[in-house]
């Protein structure tokens, strides 16, 4: 289908005005971290980096960054085991209520954060405290952060082995390879992509939660996102929110790119 000038001129002009709706004001985030205006009068009287070495010997978010980072290991290690083992029992085996299933394994991805907030911390506060004596904190953090990291690796996971196919693992134990070789020596090479690809990306939402981090962090224990909204209205530190931002928006980008990246690769595998 051939487009006219103008309707090419009118969807680039549209595509540019939304960019630019995304982006400037993720702009103008990363100049005032170098704005020496502490109410980031505009525009800037003059350029520093004194916010930036405040914000690098702060210890408010430096800790707060080691447990978003915590958190996200903890929960990719969990989406990536539950995750791929789901892929393989969905996509490899017909049993009874697989649809159901299906359908609850990646239903937290679709549900508003709020309402998965409150249930869990319904959970810790109803089970976990007076049953099992877990408080609010790292674990329960790295749980419900597990809850939806699980469906970005199911997906990835269950994309892969659907356009495979069956076949090399057929071939595999028609060769007398048990399935433990075949798991080993065919699946998960060929699924090796997938499996990086949904850690990264998983890895990224959890660094990046804050909705369900809420209701499931202890008082002790903010994540990056949860202190840069804890001090977001104070004066006193709005210019080392700014810069722990600009850190945050950065570090963000290396998971999307290495996912792309990697799901090209399983991409121009399929084709092989």
């Amino acid at each position: 289908m051939s487009l006219s000038r103008g309707t090419k001129a009118a969807l680039w002009g549209f595509a540019l005005l939304v960019l630019a709706f995304v982006y400037v004001p993720i702009a103008v985030v990363a100049l005032n971290s170098f704005n020496s205006d502490r109410t980031f009068g505009w525009p800037p009287p003059s350029l520093t980096t004194k916010w930036w070495s405040v914000a690098m010997h702060a210890e408010g978010p430096r800790d707060a960054l080691w447990t978003s980072v915590k958190a996200g290991v903890g929960a990719t290690i969990i989406a990536l085991v539950l995750g791929a083992l789901l892929a393989l029992a969905l996509t490899r085996f017909d049993f009874f209520g697989k649809r159901v299933i299906n359908l609850l394994v990646i239903l937290p991805i679709a549900l508003p954060g709020i309402v998965t907030g409150i249930a869990l911390q319904s959970m810790i506060q109803n089970v976990l405290q007076p049953v099992l004596g877990i408080n609010a904190g790292l674990f329960t953090i790295i749980v419900g952060h597990a809850t939806f990291c699980v469906v970005v690796v199911f997906n990835n996971v269950s994309a892969r082995l659907r356009r495979m196919g069956a076949s090399l693992e057929a071939a595999s134990a028609d060769l007398g390879a048990r399935p433990w070789q075949t798991m080993r020596l065919v699946t998960l090479p060929l699924v090796r992509s997938s499996l990086v690809a949904g850690a990264v990306l998983a890895f990224g939402l959890s660094f990046d939660e804050i909705v369900v981090t809420t209701f499931t962090a202890g008082p002790g224990t903010p994540t990056l996102p949860i202190w840069i909204f804890n001090n977001l209205f104070r004066p006193n530190q709005a210019p080392v929110v700014n810069v722990v931002a600009v850190v945050l928006v950065l570090i963000s980008i290396l998971p999307v790119w290495a996912a792309q990246r990697l799901g090209g690769e399983a991409a121009a595998e399929s084709r092989i």
